[in-house]
């Protein structure tokens, strides 16, 4: 029997990092879908303009995900200004890429406080929201990143790793409840994220709006597991019932070891530069502490 498809008329969606990329692609396409959105995001004045360019069911506040007492109070305010949470998607996050070596406390400091610290936040007020109603959905973004480790962006890796596992325990912990979660795990995705990587062999990056859809078609028929694009879980389920060494000799060969390793760092700049800028709450409680 065909699973009904859940409307999203109505639907109070909130998202962060909305501003840009998958963010705002999925903003648009829920906005389209009948949902009403809310857009966390750093950088006000993108969101603001990206709520402009959706329309009239969306709406931008600021909030930086570093900021655990203002991320609560941010969600407190779009249940003020719109209603009840109906979904949220913890979808802030940054990918700065170099050798695990050569990387700072403070970068790897950024990455874990905006792409796992907050994800688990995010993730636990969503609960205390939703579990009371009986209702709701939390997307969690991670990456194909969650599920294989590759050379150039360890952290960023194990960021994801940790986002894939908490949104299997947290799923586990609330079967029974109406409270639905689901982790997206996108391959490359052609954002500034995104920015100077190349691509590896057989498997071709994708579009925001592919993401997007993706994300939408998992509200409309909930799942867990969402990869995209979804020839990577084929990938995946055969890659691990190899030992070890033949699926790294298959990454090798795909190439799948020099997306990130090989990243142009010229191209990734600009990129680069506004990720080092992203947790502004994270670096006063450093210098505080310090």
């Amino acid at each position: 029997m065909a699973r009904v498809i859940r409307s999203l008329a109505g639907k109070v969606v909130v998202i962060t990092g909305g501003g840009r990329g998958i963010g705002a692609a999925t903003a648009a396409a829920l906005v389209t879908g009948g949902a009403k959105v809310v857009i966390g995001d750093l950088d006000l004045d993108v969101a603001e303009e990206t709520a402009a360019r959706i329309g009239d069911s969306a709406l931008a506040l600021p909030l930086d995900v570093t900021d655990r007492a203002g991320f609560t109070a941010f969600l407190d305010e779009a249940e003020r200004r719109v209603g009840p949470i109906d979904v949220l998607v913890n979808n802030a996050g940054i990918m700065p890429l170099g050798r695990f070596e050569d990387e700072s406390d403070r970068t790897t400091g950024h990455q874990l406080d905006i792409n796992l610290h907050a994800v688990i936040h995010g993730t636990r007020e969503a609960v205390k929201r939703m579990v009371p109603r009986k209702s709701g959905h939390i997307v969690n973004i991670a990456s194909v990143a969650g599920k294989a480790g590759f050379p150039g962006g360890a952290v960023y890796c194990a960021t994801k790793h940790g986002v894939v596992g908490l949104s299997e325990a947290v799923r586990a912990e609330l079967r029974g409840t109406g409270v639905e979660v689901s982790v997206v795990m996108p391959g490359i995705v052609r954002t500034e994220l995104a920015s100077g990587l190349s691509e590896a062999r057989f498997f071709t990056s994708v579009e925001a709006t592919d993401v997007a859809d993706a994300i939408v078609k998992a509200l409309q028929r909930p799942r867990f597991d969402v990869f995209v694009p979804s020839s990577l879980a084929r990938m995946f389920r055969v890659t691990h019932l190899l030992p070890r060494s033949a699926a790294e000799w298959v990454s090798r060969t795909l190439k799948g070891d020099q997306i990130l390793l090989g990243a142009s760092k010229p191209d990734r700049a600009d990129y680069e530069a506004r990720a080092a800028a992203s947790a502004p709450a994270a670096d006063r409680e450093t210098e505080a502490a310090g």
